[in-house]
């Protein structure tokens, strides 16, 4: 029990931690600008195809940096020219615009690199068993994953919250009018916000792309969850996104263990449950099995009973 307890704990730092690199850019993207961005996988996605591409030509280090950079480039072109103009037409608009975006990022993917993964590995200097537990290698990777990600969660919170480009960023979002008088360009500071974000989409693919699969489906397969991180760590949130992307991997993690059902329990008090027909195969649904909506039920409960969400001030 131990053992399953300890691995679960590790591998739910490893994976909220990803989630929050990837979420971590989407509320600051909300909080900052109000714009609820649909195609924000999909700057993780390439951020990914991009540190894959220069790794080939000049190795990982230089990737971990020029990835993310070429990503929010991306990101700000986007706003300047296409986000800024849809902004004027209201929320809608803007949703329909990212989303039309997220499909269009992946078929110019597909058409570059193909449908296949590509062969984005881990880089040989990070490759090696970092500690042993219960005979099981943790492997330095990951424990460079969890380095670059607590960094760049104290490095967001004391720019956001401790400097002078910060209060410039906030103040931007509450009060332009006086922000443009004092002589700041709000719309480029928003563009920057956003690109910021873009940017910290692509630093997750660049550490996540190799950790798990470099391929055109990765954007679908995280985009929902980090959707489910922001609301229910609170829209906007930096903090309720860093709590929100740990519970939820606890969650997930430790259900993936869990062979547990409703006729287990039952069978506690006595009651023995119908083995054949639709009811016998609900009650013998393992937790386990339960995994990939369990966060998605959690997202729904908090709508429901907490619409700002755990560390949030909105309600809408």
């Amino acid at each position: 029990m131990s053992e399953f307890i300890i691995f679960s704990l590790l591998n739910t730092l490893i994976y909220g931690l990803l989630l929050f690199m990837l979420s971590s850019g989407l509320t600051l993207i909300f909080g900052l600008m109000n714009v609820l961005n649909f195609a924000h996988a999909s700057f993780y996605m390439i951020g990914a195809y991009f540190a894959y591409q220069v790794s080939l030509y000049i190795g990982f280090i230089p990737a971990l940096f020029l990835a993310p950079l070429g990503v929010g480039i991306l990101g700000m072109i986007v706003e300047r020219y296409g986000l800024r103009k849809v902004h004027a037409h209201g929320h809608v608009a803007e949703l329909l615009f990212t989303f039309g975006l997220f499909f269009l990022f992946n078929e110019v993917v597909i058409l570059i690199w193909g449908r296949n993964p590509v062969d984005y590995q881990i880089p040989g200097f990070l490759d090696f068993p970092l500690f042993t537990l219960f005979g099981a290698d943790f492997s330095a990777y990951k424990g460079f994953m969890l380095l670059i990600s607590i960094a760049m969660f104290i490095g967001m919170y004391l720019v956001i919250n401790r400097t002078r480009i910060g209060l410039v960023i906030q103040a931007s979002l509450t009060h332009p009018e006086m922000v443009s008088v004092l002589g700041h360009n709000v719309p480029a500071v928003f563009m920057y916000v956003f690109g910021a974000g873009a940017a910290l989409a692509g630093l997750a693919g660049v550490i996540g792309g190799n950790f798990l699969v470099t391929e055109p489906g990765m954007a679908m397969a995280l985009g929902p969850i980090v959707f489910v991180v922001i609301v229910v760590g609170g829209m906007g949130s930096l903090t309720g996104a860093f709590i929100s992307s740990l519970l939820l991997a606890g969650l997930q993690t430790f259900a993936v263990g869990m062979n547990y059902s409703l006729a287990d329990f039952l069978g506690h008090f006595g009651i023995q449950a119908a083995s054949e027909g639709f009811w016998g195969d609900i009650v013998r649904i393992e937790i386990a099995n339960t995994r990939a909506m369990i966060p998605f039920l959690f997202m729904i409960f908090m709508l429901i009973f907490r619409p700002k969400g755990l560390m949030g001030v909105r309600e809408e």
